[in-house]
C-alpha cells in the first residue's frame, strides 16, 4: 500500500487549529487589502488608471474572499458551507470582471492619457513581494483542511500577485513611454484572469474542489493526501 493510501486524515484537534489558521490568515488578507483597496482606487481615480482602479476592486474582491472564508470558519460545521462560500467568491470575481472590462473598453474606445501614478507603481511593487507569501500560507492550511474554499481563496491571493505584475508593467510603461493604452491593457488582462477564476469557482474546480457525497466520493490528492478507490 502506498504512502498516499495510508496518509491519516486530520484529528479533530488538528481541523480546529488549521481552522483558527485560516481564520487569521484571511484576517490579514482582509486588514491589508482594505488598505489596499483605498490607496489604490484614490490613486487611480487621481491618475486617472483604469488598470490602478481595477486593481483597487480586485483588491476588495479579496477582502469579500477574506470575509467568506471568516463566516465559513465561524460555523461549527464549516465544510456545510463549502459550496456557498465558492459560488459567493465566484459572484465577486464575475463583479470585478464585468467592471473593470467596461471601463478598460471605454477607455481605449475613447482615449486619453492617464498620468503616471508614483504611489501606484510603489503599492504594485509592494503588493508583487507580499502577496506570494500570504498565499503560500493559505492553499497550505486549505490543502491540510481539504477546503476548497480556503485554496480558492488562496487563489485570489495569488491572482493579486498576477495582477500586481500587470498593473505594475502597465503604470511603468506609461510613466516612462507614455504609452497611455498600456494602462487599459493591463486592466484587460485583470478581467480575463478574474472571469477565469469566477468560472472555476463557480463549477468548483481545481485543487480541493468539495466533492460530492457518496459512496464515490474520493479526497483529491493534492489535499487530503489520499487517492480515489479504485
Amino acid at each position: 500500500m502506498s504512502a498516499a493510501t495510508t496518509a491519516a486524515a486530520p484529528t479533530p484537534a488538528e481541523r480546529t487549529r488549521l481552522g483558527r489558521r485560516a481564520q487569521l490568515l484571511a484576517g490579514t488578507a482582509v486588514a491589508y487589502n482594505v488598505v489596499e483597496a483605498v490607496i489604490a482606487i484614490t490613486a487611480g481615480v487621481v491618475a486617472g488608471s483604469v488598470a490602478l482602479v481595477g486593481f483597487g476592486l480586485d483588491s476588495v474582491v479579496e477582502v469579500s474572499s477574506g470575509l467568506i472564508i471568516l463566516w465559513q470558519f465561524r460555523h461549527h460545521l464549516p465544510e456545510t458551507r463549502e459550496r456557498q462560500a465558492l459560488r459567493l467568491m465566484a459572484v465577486s470575481f464575475f463583479a470585478l470582471a464585468g467592471y473593470v472590462t467596461f471601463e478598460s473598453v471605454r477607455a481605449l474606445v475613447a482615449g486619453g492619457d492617464p498620468d503616471a501614478s508614483p504611489v501606484g507603481i510603489a503599492l504594485a511593487a509592494i503588493s508583487l513581494v507580499v502577496m506570494p507569501f500570504l498565499s503560500w500560507a493559505q492553499r497550505r492550511t486549505g490543502r491540510a483542511l481539504g477546503s476548497g474554499a480556503v485554496v480558492a481563496d488562496s487563489t485570489q491571493t495569488l491572482l493579486c500577485t498576477y495582477l500586481s505584475a500587470a498593473v505594475l508593467t502597465g503604470l511603468v510603461l506609461n510613466a516612462w513611454l507614455g504609452w497611455s493604452w498600456a494602462d487599459p491593457v493591463a486592466g484587460l488582462v485583470i478581467a480575463v484572469v478574474a472571469l477565469r477564476e469566477g468560472v472555476e469557482a463557480w463549477r468548483g474546480e481545481g485543487c480541493c474542489a468539495p466533492v460530492r457525497p457518496g459512496p464515490e466520493a474520493a479526497v483529491d490528492t493534492c489535499c487530503g493526501g489520499q487517492e480515489p478507490p479504485r
